[in-house]
């Protein structure tokens, strides 16, 4: 979410200085929240995750600080580094203080989400009225939108339940599908126009996903047999993802793709082969 509103602040024009206050705003609460979750998360959070790459990348540094210079918009890399350095634990210091400041912590995280999300919803209503222009597509405020709706929900069940449902399968896919997809479209169309190899690639891969896509839906309500697939493409995305994370932040791919933006959707692909690596296990 962080990264999100950094997104918005650097696609909007100087002219639009009511929208980037507050969007810089929302970054400021959730580097803040990041800050102190990755405190509390010290020998509690799971050696899985840890090791997945879905926190922090070998590029999340670099594309960082370069994404700092590139836009001006501050970014607290000493979360990151943090971050680099968290160990794995088996939840020994969970006691009545902590359930507390974890249970502040979500409320906070719920009432920036609740705000971040309306002006998600309404930078979006501009857009498709044309009375908003930014560099970021339409497409992209609807994909981060949705993130944030499930981040609301999985931080709401916390609070109400004490625990996180695990999804049926076939949603899980269909969800997470649709955002590898939607990052191959970004990818595709933020890339320079002489990378040819580059965009055919994501085309490509973008096309795969709509294909299973259209597999899990066929399948509603049937015995879901798509993981295998899902899993191997994902695979390949992700090494893909890695090495033009590696070209964009060793700035030797053409694109108007902030180094940062590079390293969130591996991330992403990353978390994803942990979610898909556990239903198969």
């Amino acid at each position: 979410m962080k990264e999100h509103s950094l997104f918005l602040m650097a696609g909007f024009p100087g002219k639009e200085t009511e929208f980037i206050k507050r969007a810089d705003r929302f970054r400021e609460e959730f580097e803040d929240l990041l800050r102190k979750t990755v405190m509390l998360g010290e020998g509690i959070v799971g050696e899985s995750v840890l090791n997945s790459g879905e926190i922090v990348t070998e590029f999340t540094r670099k594309a960082e600080c370069q994404t700092a210079n590139l836009t001006g918009i501050p970014i607290d890399v000493k979360i990151t580094e943090v971050e680099e350095r968290l160990c794995a634990g088996n939840c020994a210091r969970v006691n009545r203080e902590m359930v507390r400041c974890v249970r502040m912590l979500n409320r906070h995280a719920l009432k920036s989400l609740n705000g971040l999300i309306s002006l998600k919803e309404e930078i979006l209503r501009k857009m498709t009225a044309c009375r908003l222009y930014t560099t970021n597509y339409p497409l992209l405020i609807e994909h981060i939108l949705r993130e944030a709706k499930l981040y609301r929900h999985i931080v709401s069940e916390l609070e109400r339940r004490g625990r996180i449902s695990i999804p049926d399968l076939c949603n899980l896919e269909i969800f997470w599908n649709q955002i590898m997809m939607e990052h191959a479209q970004f990818i595709r169309g933020l890339l320079d126009p002489t990378e040819c190899e580059l965009i055919e690639a994501a085309h490509g891969f973008a096309k795969d996903y709509c294909r299973l896509l259209e597999e899990a839906r066929e399948q509603e309500g049937e015995v879901h047999t798509l993981t295998a697939g899902t899993l191997q493409l994902t695979k390949q995305y992700q090494q893909f993802k890695t090495a033009g994370t590696e070209g964009i932040t060793g700035c030797e791919i053409r694109s108007i793709i902030l180094p940062l933006l590079a390293d969130h959707v591996l991330r992403e692909a990353n978390h994803y082969l942990r979610l898909l690596g556990q239903v198969q296990g």
